[in-house]
């Protein structure tokens, strides 16, 4: 007797295109296609554990609500540095949604973190589940490290940016993988007006000034960290040009590198690099972006046997 494919759904890491996931999931439900297993990678991890959960839909209406207002509301900063604590988004995490321990969640869910100290790949899979959450998201320079067992913590992006090797070890057969990263390299930089002037790569409501106010502190932090301009090197980049540019371009040479030695039987790849980091409140358009790439994919996963013919 021929034993039903185990599905396993392996969510990547990509700051706010992660909404994307959220249409990915719809549009895999509507072809009749339902995984057995889900884990995620940063914002991968997040949508998996609301899915996990079974909070999905209350979680797409949240997202879909968002505005520039909202997202900077949840920015808790340290005194030095401009990084986020990353409390306040896992304390509402708690309150609006139910955090049970991973071992008792709907489906079986596993979010991937990175061992600071280490550099080490770190599966989660037993404990919180908004704490495991709150340590595959803490993206190095944006957030603070979250601690675990004597360990720190940062985002699991880093080291298994799109998470098939965790899918297959938690027993799935067929890997449905959703990359975020892979019309990223390059896009990231600014490109110069009509005059020659660089245009901002994040868009900012005009009428949210608190919000504006905050991604100048955030450059200021990441600014920071970096060596002083000179002659040589010209002026500072800016923080989505310098430091988190290079974090996208090593995610997407991690991910290509990883794929060639575990490639998932599938692969969705929804087009939003135009989305800026912190444009959480674009998740009308990101959601539909990811809905649109996995539909283009269903008549091959109609020919794996998966969902209406």
């Amino acid at each position: 007797m021929n034993r039903k494919p185990v599905i396993g759904l392996a969510l990547g890491s990509g700051s706010a295109r992660g909404w994307a996931h959220i249409g990915v999931i719809r549009a895999l439900e509507q072809a009749g296609i339902k995984p057995d297993l889900v884990c995620g990678a940063s914002i991968g991890a997040v949508v998996g554990a609301a899915y996990a959960l079974g909070e999905l839909d209350r979680f797409e209406q949240w997202a879909r609500g968002l505005t520039g207002r909202t997202v900077f509301s949840f920015m808790d900063f340290k005194l030095a540095g401009g990084m986020l604590k990353g409390e306040r988004v896992i304390e509402f995490f708690r309150s609006r949604f139910s955090d049970r321990p991973i071992e008792a969640l709907d489906m079986p869910f596993a979010a991937v973190a990175t061992g600071l100290h280490s550099g080490s790949e770190v599966w989660l899979r037993t404990g919180s589940t908004a704490d495991a959450v709150r340590a595959s998201m803490a993206l190095p320079g944006l957030f603070t490290p979250a601690q675990r067992e004597g360990r720190l913590l940062v985002d699991g992006g880093l080291v298994n940016p799109v998470p098939v090797s965790l899918a297959r070890a938690m027993g799935a057969d067929i890997v449905i993988a959703v990359d975020l990263n892979a019309d990223i390299l390059g896009r990231h930089l600014r490109k110069p007006g009509a005059n020659g002037a660089a245009k901002p790569p994040v868009e900012v409501p005009e009428d949210d000034e608190e919000t504006a106010g905050w991604l100048d502190r955030l450059q200021d932090g990441f600014a920071s960290l970096l060596p002083p301009p000179g002659p040589a090197r010209g002026p500072t980049p800016a923080l989505r040009e310098g430091v988190l540019g290079s974090v996208n371009s090593m995610q997407v040479r991690i991910t290509r590198s990883r794929m060639a030695g575990d490639p998932p039987e599938v692969m969705i790849a929804p087009q939003l690099a135009h989305l800026g980091l912190m444009d959480f409140y674009r998740a009308e358009e990101a959601i539909a972006e990811g809905q649109r790439a996995a539909e283009k994919t269903l008549p091959f996963l109609q020919q794996l046997g998966l969902g209406a013919a």
